[in-house]
């Protein structure tokens, strides 16, 4: 493995995948929030922070989803751009960040739960309806050209999506 190889996030996602990624973070988050295990934050922090950086090489739960339970469930396969997929981890890092810092930088517990709270709601929007919302956030930055289109085609119009940039 090259450090290139390791530090880079992949063109495409396979959204079984990232769908298996959100419900981990989904379950994580409320056991966090019901069992007050702030700690948690950590694990959540570091996988967002792995997956930003590296796409699923240095995250475990990536690993899994990406080696296991994309494979074994490929007939449910669909992929889909990995530059939205990229934003909407950044979004979670930055989210898991900012509780992080409400636990245990100013003690503010119950807006970080808060905050935690919509950050489940968004997981498990992609997790059980497959709608990743920081997904259509970037498609709406290309929508109103904050994102140049050509950052992301496949983003900008699906239909434009060649057949053989399909990858795990």
């Amino acid at each position: 493995m090259t450090f290139k190889s390791i530090f880079s996030f992949p063109e495409t996602v396979n959204e079984v995948a990232a769908r298996f990624t959100a419900g981990v973070v989904c379950t994580v988050a409320l056991i966090a929030i019901i069992f007050n295990l702030h700690f948690l934050i950590f694990l959540l922090i570091y996988g967002f922070l792995a997956r930003v950086l590296t796409g699923p090489s240095l995250s475990p739960v990536a690993q899994v989803a990406t080696k296991v339970v994309a494979k074994k469930l490929t007939k449910y396969a669909k992929i889909s751009p990995g530059k939205p997929k990229r934003f909407a981890q950044s979004i979670g890092l930055t989210v898991t960040s900012l509780v992080g810092i409400l636990y245990y930088g100013v003690g503010l517990t119950d807006v970080g739960n808060t905050l935690l709270s919509v950050l489940i709601v968004f997981a498990a929007m992609e997790s059980i309806l497959g709608i990743c919302v920081g997904c259509l956030i970037y498609r709406n930055l290309i929508k109103f050209h904050i994102i140049k289109e050509t950052v992301c085609v496949d983003c900008a119009n699906i239909t434009k999506r060649s057949a053989s940039a399909v990858s795990a």
